[in-house]
């Protein structure tokens, strides 16, 4: 009994062994898959996470921008400079009560509440350690803000006294001349990337690059590894500008501008020996340190994005393919007949009496008969050639953005009129830059050089890269430049460009005036003019070359002689000494004076020359062009010629001009890089040419 007794004990202990043992095995399979478990959870779908947490805890990455290149003039003046400003950033780990936060900036640098709350509250969500609040802070401004932040008791080493602020230095753009050159030089957003002109065009070069550190961490913040990305620091650009010249031409263009009641003006000086730009000026201007002033109307460069119909200047090209090929001599006769022409069934009006005259004559008068019975005797062919020698019909390739092709259309789509229409500037569509350089290349005996206004490319250490040489072509012979230039030269003695005239100096040039066409009419518009002059001087040996265009001018003459020939001889007397160019002549008013005849270009449109046809296109022109297209009804040649009367137009007396309101334009002439001083306007500076 007693046996039987301890048996069923020792069964008993056996089986309370076995069972713990499963107890504690059970405890040990449920342990290990509920860690098995949450690994999985944690390596699998908390992954991510916990990488970028322990990356924040174990790396640190700083970044650092390098400043962007400088933009010198021809004489190292800074036109475009970086200079330091500081950030007021957030770590928004750190900041504790964002709404405070958000209430203490908004009242120390007077920013939106809202706004800076949203910023803050988004970074504490996403735990950003970088938060911008406020850029572009001076060190004088900083000071003020950091008193304003100034919290009591607070422990914190940098400034301002303020759980998870901080400052930043970073690079912003100034520009010291403020509207000088402005559409040639634009302007770069905040983050330092060029919007417009040189700042756009060679931004590649001048961007400020960013260095990146990485910095690896122990637990106890020691730094033992670090990596730095390498970045090639940016380049400096020399423009061919003179700060002076350039100067000297924007305040000349902008009186008249402003006086004509004038849409806008261009005007452009040339080197036409190596085609340096020495002065390219629009009006409407902007200043590129305030941003928030720059609009669509005064923010493109018309000089190489607008599009127009050149008028009598482009006469340049009519008589210059005749010479080319030996039709006539300066001095040799040209019949005018009664004043009017008919070709491809539109009847074209002279702006004088008809009769035989010297072709030098035609030219000064600006006969549109004697330029049509001249192309007439060229030939499509040849005419065309030689308007695509001369550079029209594509981009100059000059180092600016959005440069227009301008409107050269092909002989096999002419009209029976076109040659006519084009021999006197319509039915083409021109940039400033092209006339300019097409009147730089007579002027250089027929050379004509790629025009540029990049002289140099510098490296971040001051070495000077390589600069190619212009391209130059023969496009005329140079007895046919200076044949063209006697013509030019009797334009300024003798006809509609007098007001051309400067003491001293000798000038050829021709004016022209055409009447633009209307959006809304879809016609050419007898209000709206273009009125231009196109000079060189000294005549006999041309050191440079002057464009001015004048759009649309209100008040007033409106032709080119009156309009925009006075401007040519305002910037001329002031650059040409500054250029250390001798005068060539006694006086070249006094012979401009003394001549009793005074002629006017009154511009010839609609049934006198056609605009562009509707199948024209811009394809580069950023903007509509100034000249559209408008639809051109072709005639048979047979057709009996439309007579149209019309009563010879009187020489137009010269208005008085009311009293403008000059604009004011600063200028600022730096001895050294980043060393400011002042210019007076109208103080003659002389600068190395």
């Amino acid at each position: 009994m007693s046996n039987a007794r301890r048996k069923s004990k020792k069964v008993n202990t056996r089986q309370q062994a076995f069972n713990r043992f499963m107890l504690i095995v059970a405890v040990l399979v449920l342990w290990i898959g509920g860690i098995g478990a949450r690994l999985v959870y944690l390596q699998v779908n908390q992954h991510d996470w916990l990488k970028d947490r322990a990356e924040n805890q174990r790396l640190e990455i700083k970044r650092s921008k390098m400043p962007r290149g400088t933009i010198y003039d021809r004489d190292g003046r800074v036109l475009a400079m970086s200079v330091t400003v500081k950030t007021l950033y957030a770590d928004a780990t750190q900041v504790e009560d964002v709404a405070a936060a958000a209430k203490s900036v908004a009242k120390a640098t007077g920013g939106n509440h809202k706004e800076l709350l949203k910023l803050l509250s988004d970074g504490k969500e996403s735990e950003r350690k970088f938060v911008p609040l406020v850029r572009g802070v001076s060190d004088e401004k900083a000071q003020e803000v950091n008193k304003a932040l100034d919290t009591a008791g607070l422990k914190k080493a940098d400034m301002p006294k303020f759980a998870g602020l901080h400052w930043r230095d970073e690079q912003t753009r100034s520009y010291p001349h403020e509207s000088l050159a402005a559409h040639v030089i634009g302007f770069s957003n905040k983050d330092g990337v060029g919007q417009a002109g040189i700042e756009q065009s060679q931004n590649d070069l001048l961007y400020g690059a960013v260095i990146k550190r990485v910095q690896e961490r122990d637990r106890l913040g020691r730094v033992y590894d670090e990596q730095v990305s390498e970045k090639e620091p940016p380049k400096d650009v020399m423009l061919t500008l003179s700060s002076s010249i350039q100067y000297k031409t924007e305040a000349p263009l902008a009186k008249a501008v402003e006086a004509a009641g004038a849409k806008a003006g261009m005007a452009i000086v040339m080197d036409h020996k190596t085609g340096e730009i020495l002065a390219m000026a629009n009006y409407p201007t902007f200043d590129p340190n305030k941003l928030g002033s720059i609009t669509a109307d005064n923010l493109m460069n018309r000089s190489v994005q607008s599009v127009y119909s050149p008028g009598s200047v482009f006469k340049l090209i009519t008589y210059g393919a005749a010479l080319e090929k030996k039709l006539f001599t300066p001095e040799q006769m040209i019949d005018k007949g009664n004043g009017t022409i008919s070709v491809g069934g539109r009847v074209f009006k002279d702006h004088g009496s008809g009769g035989q005259v010297t072709y030098l004559k035609a030219m000064a008068q600006s006969s549109n008969v004697g330029a049509i019975k001249t192309a007439l005797s060229v030939g499509k062919n040849d005419f065309h050639s030689t308007v695509v020698k001369l550079g029209f019909g594509k981009a100059t390739g000059i180092e600016l953005p959005a440069e227009t092709r301008g409107i050269v259309r092909d002989p096999a789509r002419w009209n029976g009129d076109s040659l006519a229409s084009m021999a006197i500037g319509y039915e083409i569509g021109v940039s400033a830059l092209q006339m300019a350089t097409a009147f730089a290349t007579i002027a250089n005996d027929g050379v004509r050089v790629k025009p540029h206004i990049i002289k140099e490319i510098r490296q971040f250490d001051e070495k000077v890269g390589s600069t190619p040489e212009p391209e130059k072509q023969q496009v005329v012979s140079p007895e046919t430049a200076r044949n063209m230039r006697k013509l030019l030269r009797e334009v300024v003695v003798s006809g509609t460009a007098k007001r051309a005239a400067v003491d001293g100096y000798s000038i050829a040039g021709k004016t022209g005036t055409a009447w633009k066409f209307d959006e809304k009419t879809k016609r050419v518009s007898s209000a709206k003019y273009m009125s231009s002059f196109i000079g060189m001087a000294p005549a006999e040996n041309p050191q440079v070359t002057i464009a001015v265009i004048i759009d649309e001018p209100r008040i007033g003459g409106r032709d080119g002689g009156q309009v925009a020939a006075p401007v040519f001889k305002e910037i001329a007397e002031q650059i040409l000494p500054e250029l250390n160019i001798k005068p060539d002549i006694f006086s070249e008013t006094m012979v401009a004076e003394n001549d009793s005849e005074e002629y006017s270009e009154e511009p010839l449109g609609d049934v006198f020359g056609s605009p562009l046809s509707t199948d024209e296109t811009v394809e580069e022109a950023p903007v509509a062009p100034s000249v559209p297209k408008a639809e051109t009804k072709t005639k048979p040649e047979a057709a009996t010629p439309k007579k149209v009367i019309i009563s010879e137009p009187k020489p137009k007396a010269e208005p008085k001009k009311a009293p403008a309101k000059e604009e004011k334009i600063k200028q600022t002439v730096i001895n050294r890089p980043r060393v400011v001083a002042k210019e007076k306007p109208g103080t003659e500076v002389k600068r190395k040419t």
